[in-house]
């Protein structure tokens, strides 16, 4: 199944005119109207509304639309890791507007991606490696890992793509003055010292930095993040609480967006239209690539 995602300015107005195009693709929630599907897409899970099982030129697709203010928050600050999660593997960017802060904000997200990595990863380790730790962020504490998904998912996506993710990593390492690149060898040696995991720290996201701070700071305590993040820094294990504060915001959104999707999900399935290009145009579009898995299997990978 191909997945897209696009970003709008204006949810009610792409709603109203989808609505108008493409009403089968909606579930019941249609005839509550735009403004009701918009509030849902923004106020509950992720922050993006999908149609799913639309069958589009003899493909079967879905889609989601998320606000592009919510998109880059989510990108910059990680505040639920879901599209933001997505795009730090390799996409297809269909089409963009011009758009130098949500551009901006797509770099951040490859480079805290690459941050994240660091702190989970030893001295020295491998591209792979790299790739799989990078691909692995968005699905930490994921519960469909546990009760759905393919626990061999992350490999299925890194272990065909690592020319693409190498395209689109590959400047970040280079131009990072914490990582030594050996692009021959495929190998990566970092800082690991208190003072060079401090200085990762503090260019977390945001929201992650928040959580790694609730998990260590005892309470009554009160210390402020940075506080927190010295002490990280210097502790042994401060791969595993990294990975804890990614589980404390991927846990609660997979959740949400997974609750949400049973409403907003046609079930049982009814008549699926083809949808054409323009119905689906205005705003940004993310295609992810497909991965032949073997012969008869294909995976698609954001």
């Amino acid at each position: 199944m191909l997945d897209f995602v696009f970003t709008v300015d204006d949810p009610v107005a792409w709603h109203s005119k989808n609505l108008k195009r493409n009403w089968s693709h909606y579930s019941f929630l249609k005839v509550f109207g735009p403004k009701m599907i918009t509030s849902i897409q923004n106020n509950y899970g992720a922050g993006v509304y999908y149609n799913s099982l639309i069958m589009c030129d003899g493909r079967l697709i879905k889609y989601g639309v998320i606000s592009t203010s919510i998109l880059i928050e989510d990108l910059l600050n990680w505040n639920n890791l879901y599209v933001a999660g997505r795009l730090q593997k390799p996409v297809k960017i269909v089409a963009m507007n011009e758009s130098p802060t949500l551009r901006s904000a797509l770099d951040k997200n490859l480079k805290s991606a690459v941050t994240a990595a660091f702190l989970m990863l030893p001295e020295s380790f491998s591209e792979e490696d790299l790739f799989i730790e990078i691909a692995g962020l968005s699905y930490s504490g994921d519960f469909r890992m546990v009760v759905g998904e393919d626990k061999t998912k992350v490999l299925n996506i890194v272990k065909p793509n690592i020319a693409h993710f190498r395209e689109l990593y590959g400047s970040i390492l280079q131009e990072n003055p914490q990582v030594v690149y050996k692009t021959q060898q495929g190998r990566l040696e970092i800082d690991k010292s208190p003072e060079g995991q401090f200085t990762q720290l503090m260019t977390l996201p945001k929201t992650l930095q928040q959580q790694i701070n609730h998990i260590m700071d005892p309470p009554g305590k009160n210390r402020d993040v940075e506080e927190t993040l010295f002490q990280v820094a210097h502790d042994p294990d401060c791969g595993d609480v990294v990975r804890l504060g990614l589980s404390a915001i991927v846990r609660p959104s997979s959740i949400r967006q997974s609750t949400k999707g049973i409403f907003t999900a046609e079930f049982p399935a009814a008549v699926f239209e083809t949808v054409s290009q323009a119905a689906l145009s205005k705003g940004e579009c993310f295609q992810p690539r497909e991965v032949p898995v073997h012969e008869r299997q294909k995976v698609t990978t954001w």
